[in-house]
């Protein structure tokens, strides 16, 4: 078996203490649902998992094992440990050991001092006295007269440890839903410096994430601030960042948060984080592909454009949307890149397009009937005829004004229109059109240009 044991790192408060321990057992969730607080009621409870099952779901042992180091000193864990047994590997964490492989498990053991172990160390003063410096001394003692003198605890404990018997855990469950606390180590005073704390917890919740098989879209970083504050500047403060997909990139959203932070301005110094997971979604997972992609590790549009949105603002960086309309003119429309506003898409249609469309259709001049751009024009494909819009009433599209006397309230955009493909001697192919309205005269448009 393979376990690990981790430990929170030293000198913080009991619940500072209580905080990390929680927040190590849900991040160790995402490698392994066998996952336990080892020792919860002793001074340096620890979190141990067995990873063994999920070696070959992350690519071996040694991959795993290194993806678990570069993740665990960025998350706080002090000491990390590796051990056939749970209480192998806590004893090896305590004693400030990683490996508990380099030699057989009895060598590396016997050597550990007595207070790695909290069963044992219950009694050290008595074991002291008795000529017991570490774990092996202990062991090296009548069974017989170590049961009648101690509890029942001590020899269980040495025995699990030492492989002799089976051990029994209390799993962690994974909660529903995450709200991550932590305790700055030091009060904060510049916004940007509280992306240090809580890439933390956004590390927690990736993991988290990634344990639920989901993606988040929304979440919310809040802060409290220091009790000697002045009253004016309130009890903390609150941002919310949202993706246009669901996501557990944890460098896009440190980079999307750490946008949105430089633009905040701390009231007070801050003493506290808080993070929440507002709106989760499953996330699919996508297959890899056999051999190595070098584009699989860059960053795709949309989350280029979530951050800049973040910079700029999202009202400075559009995107096109197509919508369902037979209408050139409104065939598209632009709205904000990060927005999840749904949209239906166009259909396919069957007659040419243009590459360009003229912001306004331009009214050509007629010779004989014959409509003429930079000489006459040939009519090469057509009629197709576009009737459509008679219950479109301007203002009542995102971005129009709905007031009722802005210019053109109130008027109907309907169009009845026969569009043709034309060719001009010097311009090229051309996308003009005749308008069929009764109540218009007949007229020709330029109206597109074929690239």
């Amino acid at each position: 078996m393979l376990w690990a044991a981790l430990l929170p790192e030293t000198g913080l408060s009991e619940s500072q203490r209580t905080d990390a321990v929680r927040a190590h057992a849900v991040w160790c969730l995402q490698f392994t649902p066998r996952v336990s607080v080892a020792e919860p009621a002793s001074d340096c409870p620890a979190v141990v998992m067995e990873v063994e099952a999920s070696a070959r779901l992350f690519g071996g042992k040694r991959q795993l094992v290194e993806r678990i180091k570069a993740q665990a000193t960025e998350l706080g864990v002090a000491q990390l440990s590796w051990a056939p047994t749970s209480l192998a590997a806590l004893a090896l964490a305590r004693a400030g050991r990683s490996n508990g492989f380099a030699k057989p498990l009895q060598a590396l053991l016997d050597e550990l001092p007595l207070t790695v172990l909290g069963a044992v160390a219950a009694h050290e003063a008595t074991l002291a006295r008795l000529g017991c410096q570490n774990l092996g001394q202990v062991r090296a003692l009548p069974r017989g007269g170590l049961s009648r003198r101690f509890d029942k605890e001590l020899l269980a404990a040495l025995d699990r440890a030492y492989g002799l018997r089976a051990e029994a855990h209390t799993w962690v469950e994974l909660p529903d839903t995450f709200s991550a606390r932590l305790e700055l180590m030091s009060r904060v005073e510049l916004a940007p410096a509280l992306l240090f704390g809580a890439r933390r917890l956004l590390l927690q919740l990736c993991a988290w994430l990634s344990a639920r098989r989901s993606g988040v879209t929304a979440c919310t970083l809040r802060w409290c601030h220091d009790v000697m504050r002045s009253k004016t500047a309130g009890d903390g403060g609150w941002l919310t960042i949202r993706t246009a997909e669901p996501t557990r990139n944890l460098e896009h959203l440190s980079r999307l948060l750490a946008e949105h932070l430089a633009q905040v301005e701390l009231q007070a110094p801050v003493g506290d984080l808080q993070l929440e997971a507002d709106e989760v979604q499953p996330l699919q997972e996508q297959s890899r592909s056999l051999l190595s992609d070098a584009r699989e590790d860059g960053e795709s549009l949309a989350l280029v454009l979530e951050r800049i949105a973040a910079r700029l603002g999202s009202e400075r960086v559009l995107r096109p949307v197509t919508a369902e309309d037979h209408r050139p003119e409104w065939m598209c429309h632009w709205q904000p890149a990060p927005d999840k506003r749904p949209h239906r898409l166009a259909r396919p249609l069957d007659h040419p397009q243009p590459t360009f469309i003229l912001p306004q259709p331009l009214r050509l001049a007629l010779r004989d009937s014959r409509p003429l751009y930079q000489g006459p024009l040939q009519l090469l494909a057509g009629p197709h005829r576009i009737e459509f819009g008679w219950w479109d009433r301007v203002g009542e599209r995102p971005g129009e004004s709905n007031d009722p006397s802005a210019p053109g309230a109130g008027t109907h955009r309907r169009v009845a229109r026969d569009y043709w493909v034309a060719l001009s001697e010097h311009a090229g192919v051309l996308w003009i059109f005749q308008t069929r309205l009764a109540d218009e005269q007949s007229a020709w448009f330029l109206h597109g240009i074929f690239a």
